[in-house]
């Protein structure tokens, strides 16, 4: 797995800890999952999982958006008189995640929980796999920081 987060390096700074974090948010969504399923509770586990995933894709979703604005704002050249219809139709997908991600992250807690049947709780413990990702992606920045 760290083969592959350094294989992911594209030279910006901090880019080793964003793959970082998201590979991080589904281990530990999926190891809980794992655990749940040991434990004897699969509908745990669904929402376990159901939370990472989600959590995951809300940390994506937040990181291409800001990188699109970042991107855009330090563009010398007008975004339209440069980019073809296919980026520029990319940029307003991302713009639109960017700005209602949370009503996407919504819509997939209430499609978990209403159309899978698992408890609510599982689905936000899920959800903090992200917090724990991040916080673990801190510290091992701390302990060993990229050069």
């Amino acid at each position: 797995m760290i083969g592959q987060l350094q294989k992911a390096e594209t030279g910006r700074p901090g880019e080793r800890v964003l793959h970082r974090i998201g590979a991080l948010t589904l281990g530990f969504g999926f190891a809980a999952a794992v655990l749940a399923l040991t434990l004897g509770r699969p509908d745990w586990a669904k929402g376990l999982a159901g939370g990472a995933i989600l959590g995951w894709l809300n940390f994506r979703w937040l990181s291409r958006g800001i990188r699109t604005m970042v991107l855009r704002a330090s563009s010398p050249a007008p975004a339209a008189a440069v980019t073809p219809a296919k980026s520029t139709a990319s940029a307003l997908g991302t713009s639109f995640t960017l700005l209602f991600r949370y009503a996407l992250v919504a819509a997939g807690v209430y499609v978990i929980f209403f159309y899978l049947h698992v408890p609510l709780i599982s689905i936000g413990l899920g959800l903090c796999a992200l917090v724990a990702a991040i916080m673990a992606a801190s510290v091992w920045e701390a302990l060993k920081p990229e050069s």
